[in-house]
């Protein structure tokens, strides 16, 4: 059966970020256009940001997708671990604050940071 790749950016039990690959079963469609079950969404922001943007450690407000439209997105995490994601990619970002934690920024989160000579663009699709 097919699947999709899943990168999820989550929070573990110890409360830091870190990723973990999950499978989209592909059950719908066609043998050539085979198709995830519709998922749900709430709406989506677009952002540019320039060259030379990094944030500061962050989570996310709530669960969302994160798709690279143009530039190169690195995330980092607090055990000096980071990803790259280049146009075309994306990733879950799911790495939310512990229910009843106060944010800590030497323990909670990710920061994330335009790479490359181009601005980066994304599309964050919210649940």
């Amino acid at each position: 059966m097919n699947s999709f790749a899943k990168i999820v950016l989550t929070t573990g039990r110890d409360g830091r970020a870190a990723f973990r690959e999950e499978p989209v079963l592909l059950t719908e469609g066609t043998p050539q256009t085979a198709l995830s079950p519709v998922l749900p969404a709430t709406g989506y922001q677009l952002r540019r940001s320039p060259v030379g943007f990094r944030s500061q450690f962050h989570c996310s407000p709530r669960p969302q997708w994160v798709f690279i439209l143009g530039g190169q997105m690195e995330i980092g995490l607090q055990d000096g671990t980071s990803r790259l994601f280049k146009p075309g990619e994306h990733f879950y970002s799911a790495d939310t604050l512990p229910e009843g934690a106060r944010f800590d920024d030497q323990l909670h989160g990710h920061w994330s940071a335009q790479r490359g000579p181009d601005p980066l663009v994304t599309l964050f699709l919210k649940n």
